[in-house]
């Protein structure tokens, strides 16, 4: 039995997966569903996950060759399932003691909402930015989401935001390259606004160039890509070439194409319920992590990360993120 895909509702992007069974045929449609959606798939009452956690990475091999074993990443021990290297754990129950964002302050926007736009809404990202090749799909399943009305996650269209720009800032971007770094190393924008020292990098923690714009490999689109407070690099950057520092032309820059993505015309939040999985392209899609009741509630999510298409600007690269002497051996 196929699935059927419409529309995802509430959103300008995305898809809803409904129908068939967790077989190779019912799910054959789904990469090329992944990109005709905008990067964005929601597929509901997965609940055999749970019972099987081999079965997310069998899904995730649909939509690449390669799904991180987080082992040999430098993931902490404590977030990686144990029966299943390539499943990482975000909770705040223990080991991992993944703790939620603070909510933005006000709690809510003038009309009573959720805060979804940058800067309002902090946290925005698009995973391992940092690293080159950066990663191409993530899929992430709900064991035991937080309750209803808290610990949604928000996804911006990086597709349909950059065709919505203006054409002089089109221009102004073309070529341009961001600078991100890997998040707690001193270099964020919080980081530099209290005065932190940043810390030393080892060669393979260095900061890493990505453009600006990207040219998605699968669909020829060209997609915005860019983090903002957490994972660029404050110091020396954000931007490339242009002022550094949080006072510079290249924060005016982030500001202001990410006030223009996270805007209501590009973003959907997601309320959670038990078994669902979500498939987002990191190549095109951008998510930020919201506030939930750690003390009262229990929340674990399951996660992987899919390699394999970055583009060809990343042509025959070796993993940035990799210490030498660890790609050495393998």
């Amino acid at each position: 039995m196929s699935v059927q895909i419409t529309p995802l509702p509430g959103a300008t992007f995305g898809g809803l997966v409904q129908g068939g069974d967790a077989s190779a045929e019912a799910f054959a449609a789904l990469p090329d569903a992944l990109t005709e959606n905008s990067g964005f798939l929601l597929v509901p009452d997965m609940h055999a996950i749970s019972d099987d956690p081999p079965l997310l990475v069998w899904l995730s091999r649909l939509f690449g060759p390669e799904v991180e074993d987080y082992r040999l990443t430098g993931a902490a021990a404590n977030t990686v399932h144990t029966d299943v290297p390539e499943i990482i754990i975000v909770s705040n129950a223990r080991p991992v003691n993944h703790l939620p964002p603070a909510p933005p302050d006000p709690a809510r926007t003038a009309d009573g909402g959720l805060p979804v736009q940058f800067p309002h809404r902090r946290g925005w990202h698009t995973d391992q930015s940092y690293r080159r090749p950066p990663p191409d799909i993530s899929l992430f399943y709900a064991v035991t989401p937080a309750p209803e009305g808290q610990g949604q996650t928000l996804y911006a269209d990086g597709a349909g935001a950059y065709v919505a720009l203006p054409g002089d800032l089109k221009e102004r971007i073309k070529g341009v390259d961001g600078l991100h770094v890997k998040p707690r190393t001193g270099r964020s924008e919080h980081a530099v606004r209290a005065g932190d020292t940043p810390q030393p990098l080892a060669p393979h923690q260095r900061p890493q160039r990505q453009p600006l714009v990207r040219t998605h490999p699968v669909s020829g689109q060209p997609t915005l890509y860019l983090c903002e407070a957490g994972q660029m690099d404050w110091v020396e950057g954000p931007i490339v070439g242009m002022e550094p520092g949080i006072h510079g032309d290249g924060a005016k820059l982030v500001y202001e194409l990410m006030t223009h993505m996270t805007g209501p015309d590009f973003t959907y939040a997601h309320h959670w319920k038990a078994g669902d999985l979500v498939i987002y392209d990191n190549r095109a899609v951008l998510h930020s992590a919201t506030w939930f009741d750690a003390e009262a509630h229990t929340r674990v999510m399951w996660r992987t990360t899919v390699h394999g298409n970055p583009g060809p600007e990343y042509a025959d690269e070796s993993k940035s993120w990799i210490p030498a002497e660890r790609s050495a051996m393998s």
